[in-house]
C-alpha cells in the first residue's frame, strides 16, 4: 500500500500531508522535520480528521521511519518571505539538502523523490549532484505550479473549463521562465485564435494580452505571500498531483524539472520542460517543437540558473 514521507512540516509540507490525507492518495504518511514537536502536532491534527475522509495513517517519524516508502517529498528549508526571491534562499537551503541526502537515502534508497523547497531548480540539481540516485528518481516539482496559474487565468480570460486549457509554463520556477506560446491551445484550437472561433459570443471577450498574463504568472507567487505572507494550497494541490500520477503507474505528461542533457542545446542543469511521469519516476522528457524564439528564452533561463550554481558551494 502507498506509504509516503514528508521532509519538513512547514505550512508547505503540512498542507501537503493534509491534502493526501483527505484525498487518500497514501495509506501511511511520515511527516519528518528537525522540529520534531512541531511534527507530532501537525501529525496529530490531520490523523484526527481522517475518520471523515480516509482511512490513512498519519505519524511523526525519524528517518529511519520513511523506510519502505515509494514517494519522499522534500519540503525543507526556510520559506521565502515577502519581497524575497527565491534565488535568495539558494545557499542555505542548498546546505540544508545536502544535509539531509544522506540520512533519508539510508533509509529510502528506492523512493522516487519529488523536490518541493525553494529555489526547487538548484535544489533538485544538488539533490542529482549529491544522492548518486538514477536520475529518474529525481524530480522537481519546477513549473508544474506556474502551469496551474497559467491555465486558471487562461480559464478566467474565456470562462471555460480548466480542463480545456493546454498551455505550459518552462524554464526556472522564477523570474526567468517563460511561456512557449507556439504550444498554448484551448480544445486543439491555438490560443490566439480562439477568440475568433467563437462566432457570434466574440464580443463578450477581450483580446488576450500576453504580456498581462505572463506578468500574472510570474508574479502570483509574490502577491500571494504579500497577502497572506505563504504560498502552500496550489502547491500542495501540484505536488499531490505530481504524487497520484507516480502511484497510478499511468504516464502522464507534466512541467517538472529535471536534468538536461544536451536537450534544446542545454547541459548540466535542472529546469522545467514536458516530462513523462510514471510509476519510475520522470520516465521520460518530451521534446515539444519550440519555436527558434522560445529556445533562446529556455536557454536563457538555463543560464540564469547555471550562474546561480557557479556563486553557490553545491
Amino acid at each position: 500500500m502507498p506509504k509516503i514521507t514528508i521532509i519538513g512540516t512547514g505550512s508547505v509540507g503540512s498542507t501537503i500531508a493534509y491534502t493526501m490525507s483527505v484525498t487518500g492518495l497514501a495509506t501511511e504518511l511520515v511527516m519528518i522535520d528537525v522540529n520534531a514537536e512541531r511534527a507530532k502536532g501537525e501529525a496529530m491534527d490531520i490523523e484526527q480528521g481522517t475518520p471523515f475522509s480516509t482511512s490513512t495513517t498519519v505519524n511523526a517519524g525519524s528517518y529511519q521511519d520513511a523506510t519502505g516508502s515509494q514517494i519522499v517529498v522534500i519540503c525543507s528549508g526556510m520559506a521565502r518571505k515577502p519581497g524575497q526571491s527565491r534565488l535568495d534562499l539558494a545557499q542555505t537551503n542548498v546546505d540544508i539538502t545536502r544535509e539531509i541526502i544522506p540520512k533519508i537515502l539510508q533509509y529510502a534508497p528506492t523512493a522516487v523523490y519529488v523536490i518541493v523547497s525553494n529555489p526547487v531548480d538548484i535544489l533538485t540539481y544538488t539533490f542529482y549532484k549529491h544522492s548518486g540516485l538514477p536520475e529518474h528518481q529525481i524530480i522537481g516539482s519546477g513549473t508544474i505550479l506556474d502551469t496551474a496559474r497559467l491555465r486558471t487565468r487562461l480559464s478566467q480570460y474565456y470562462n471555460i473549463n480548466q480542463k480545456n486549457v493546454h498551455a505550459y509554463v518552462m524554464g526556472e520556477h522564477g523570474d526567468s521562465s517563460f511561456i512557449p506560446w507556439s504550444l498554448a491551445n484551448i480544445s486543439n484550437i491555438p490560443i490566439g485564435q480562439y477568440r475568433e472561433s467563437l462566432g457570434g459570443a466574440i464580443r463578450s471577450y477581450p483580446e488576450i494580452n500576453f504580456a498581462e498574463i505572463e506578468e500574472y504568472v510570474r508574479r502570483s507567487g509574490a502577491s500571494v505571500i504579500e497577502r497572506k505572507g505563504a504560498t502552500y494550497y496550489a502547491v500542495s494541490s501540484s505536488v499531490c498531483h505530481i504524487c497520484k500520477c507516480i502511484l497510478d503507474g499511468i504516464d502522464t505528461t507534466m512541467t517538472v524539472s529535471t536534468m538536461l542533457h544536451g536537450e534544446y542545446g542545454i547541459n548540466d542543469v535542472c529546469l522545467s520542460t514536458l516530462n513523462v511521469i510514471g510509476k519510475e519516476g520522470a520516465v521520460a522528457k518530451v521534446l515539444t517543437p519550440l519555436n527558434d524564439e522560445e529556445i533562446i528564452s529556455l536557454q536563457k533561463s538555463a543560464n540564469t540558473l547555471k550562474e546561480v550554481i557557479k556563486s553557490l558551494k553545491i
